[in-house]
């Protein structure tokens, strides 16, 4: 059986898709690059789309915090930790991505790791504006949990389009299929899994539902609007 596609905030999606080769209607050849391929982005549009990205992926993170959800990816395991622990969401969230970051180098390489590093300090720090901001804001537990990852994934796909990302449990489940040969969507699956199951241990079953809910929403956001090589801004 053929393991789901994730995208993951990692800015990897872990299974392979068949490439369908096109013949261009010019004549090209097919899987040929088309010649009116869009140019590169300039260093400022991708300044202005990590500003972009983190500040809705902190703000949807923010609502999930506000009602004590938890979502996929090192995200979700940094928001699970700051209710576990008398540590923010801001100091965790950097540090639980560190691991990640490690693997990111050797495995995506050192522009990929360090726009993704500016990434995850960004939204760190956007947390914290969002918390001074809003101190007393009160969301229904639904409205957190859907709109909540919604932000978060349109974040990320901003991310993604300037070749960054919130690190993530993406990078591990590649390494671990090209070490062990687990199929990295299913690794990847499993992992989110564990962490909003893990929620139970320090939330209510009923915000660990909509919790899973969410987290259901944030993949869809990026698997129906992430492939890789179809974006080449």
């Amino acid at each position: 059986m053929r393991p789901p596609a994730v995208a993951d905030a990692g800015g990897v999606t872990t299974t392979p898709e068949r490439r369908v080769h096109r013949a261009d209607p010019r004549g090209g050849a097919p899987g040929a690059p088309a010649p009116d391929a869009a140019p590169p982005h300039t260093r400022a549009e991708d300044v202005a789309g990590v500003v972009v990205g983190t500040f809705l992926a902190s703000f949807g993170l923010f609502l999930l915090h506000s009602t004590a959800a938890v979502t996929g990816g090192t995200a979700g395991l940094g928001l699970l930790l700051s209710y576990a622990l008398p540590v923010p969401f801001a100091v965790l969230f950097p540090l639980v991505n560190l691991p990640f970051f490690v693997l990111a180098v050797r495995t995506r390489g050192w522009s990929f790791t360090l726009r993704s590093l500016v990434a995850v300090v960004a939204v760190s720090l956007f947390s914290s504006v969002h918390a001074a901001a809003l101190p007393d804001l009160s969301v229904a537990p639904v409205y957190a949990a859907l709109f909540g990852n919604l932000a978060a994934g349109v974040g990320i796909l901003v991310l993604f389009r300037h070749r960054a990302s919130l690190g993530g449990f993406g990078i591990l489940a590649l390494l671990l299929q090209d070490r062990l040969g687990w199929r990295a969507g299913y690794v990847q699956m499993v992992l989110d899994v564990v962490v909003v199951l893990s929620a139970f241990s320090v939330v209510a079953p009923p915000v660990v539902a909509l919790s899973a809910l969410g987290a259901v929403v944030l993949n869809l956001v990026l698997s129906m609007n992430h492939r890789p090589g179809r974006y080449r801004g």
